[in-house]
C-alpha cells in the first residue's frame, strides 16, 4: 500500500531561483529549500508552475532539481514535476528524478493541442514508464492546461500500479470528493487552489500543494495543525485571512510569483531573484502595495501563531 502519511501536510510549491543575470542560481535553490524545510513544512513540489518550468529548458529544470535534493534528502519529501510538452524531455526529467531519489514525479498533461483522452494517458504512462520504481502523480489543472481530467481517464490511469496520487488544482472542491472516493483506500489527492486549503481538506484532500504555501508557510501550516485537532472555526478564520493576502498580492502590477519573492527578501532576507519573461516583474509602483502586503502576513503570524 501507499505511504500516505509522507504526503500528508504541507507542501509549498517551490519558486525559481534566478541570480541578477537571469540564470538559475543554484546557491538560492539550495538557501530556498534550507528555509523551508526550517519552517517545517511538509515537503517541497519542485518544477510546476510556481517553480516558472514551461519558461524553463531541461538542463535547468535537472539543476534544480538537483540543488533541491542536496539540501532536502531526508527532511523533506519532494516530488518533482517533470512534464514537458514533447514526450521524450518529459521521459528525460522522469529518470533523472529517479535516480536523484525523489519521493515521486508529477506531470500535467499536454498542452496547446487538444489531444485525445487515450493520448493523454499513453502520455503520463510512458513518462511513469521511465521512472519505474517511483510513485506517480496526475496534476489536474484545467484552467491552465486546457483539459481536465475526467472520471474515465482517472480509470484508465489507476490501472498504471505507480499513479499514487492526483493533485488537484480545479475549483470545484467536489472534484477532490470524487478523486478520493474512486481512488479507494491509499490513495491521495492534493488540494490545488491555496485559497481553498480548508475545504478541500475538508473534503477529504490528504494535504495541500500550493504557490503562497512559500511565502506565508506558517500560516498554511496554522490551519493544517486546526484541520487536524478539529479547530474548523479557527482554521477557517486563517483561511480568510490568507485569501485577503492573496487578493493583495494579486493586486499588484507585476506577476505574483515576483511579488512573492520581493516579499521573502524584505521579511526574511532571502534573495531569490526575479521571474523569467514573459511574466511581468515588479513595477515601481508595486512597492507599497508588496510592503502592505508584508505587513499583512507580519499581522496574520503574530495573531495566529504567537
Amino acid at each position: 500500500m501507499n505511504d500516505v502519511q509522507k504526503y500528508q501536510g504541507v507542501i509549498p510549491a517551490f519558486y525559481a531561483c534566478y541570480d541578477e543575470a537571469g540564470e538559475i542560481s543554484p546557491e538560492r535553490v539550495r538557501a530556498l529549500t534550507r528555509h523551508l524545510a526550517e519552517k517545517g513544512v511538509k515537503g517541497v513540489y519542485v518544477c510546476g508552475s510556481s517553480g516558472e518550468c514551461i519558461y524553463q529548458s531541461v538542463g535547468e529544470r535537472k539543476t534544480v532539481l538537483e540543488n533541491v535534493m542536496a539540501e532536502a534528502r531526508g527532511r523533506l519529501t519532494v516530488i518533482a514535476h517533470v512534464a514537458c510538452n514533447n514526450t521524450r524531455d518529459s521521459e528525460e526529467l522522469a529518470r533523472h528524478a529517479e535516480e536523484q531519489g525523489v519521493d515521486a514525479i508529477a506531470a500535467i498533461p499536454p498542452i496547446y493541442f487538444h489531444l485525445p483522452e487515450h493520448a493523454i494517458a499513453a502520455y503520463w504512462n510512458t513518462i511513469s514508464a521511465a521512472a519505474p520504481n517511483t510513485d506517480f502523480v496526475i496534476y489536474n489543472i484545467p484552467q491552465l492546461a486546457g483539459v481536465a481530467l475526467t472520471m474515465p481517464l482517472f480509470a484508465e490511469m489507476r490501472k498504471n500500479p505507480r499513479v499514487v496520487a492526483v493533485k488537484n488544482s480545479s475549483m470545484p472542491v467536489q472534484d477532490i470528493q470524487m478523486f478520493k472516493d474512486a481512488g479507494g483506500e491509499g490513495f491521495v489527492v492534493f488540494n490545488g487552489p491555496d485559497e481553498q486549503f480548508v475545504g478541500g481538506r475538508c473534503m477529504g484532500a490528504d494535504g495541500g500543494i500550493g504557490g503562497t504555501y512559500g511565502v506565508m508557510p506558517e500560516l498554511y501550516l496554522k490551519m493544517d495543525e486546526c484541520i487536524r485537532s478539529g479547530n474548523i472555526s479557527l482554521a477557517q478564520k486563517i483561511q480568510y485571512t490568507c485569501d485577503r493576502i492573496i487578493y493583495a498580492m494579486c493586486g499588484c502590477h507585476g506577476n505574483l510569483y515576483a511579488v512573492m519573492k520581493e516579499i521573502m527578501r524584505r521579511r526574511e532576507g532571502l534573495e531569490l531573484g526575479g521571474v523569467r519573461p514573459p511574466l511581468p516583474g515588479l513595477a515601481a509602483g508595486d512597492s507599497p502595495k508588496v510592503d502592505q502586503c508584508a505587513r499583512m502576513i507580519d499581522e496574520a503570524i503574530e495573531t495566529y501563531c504567537k
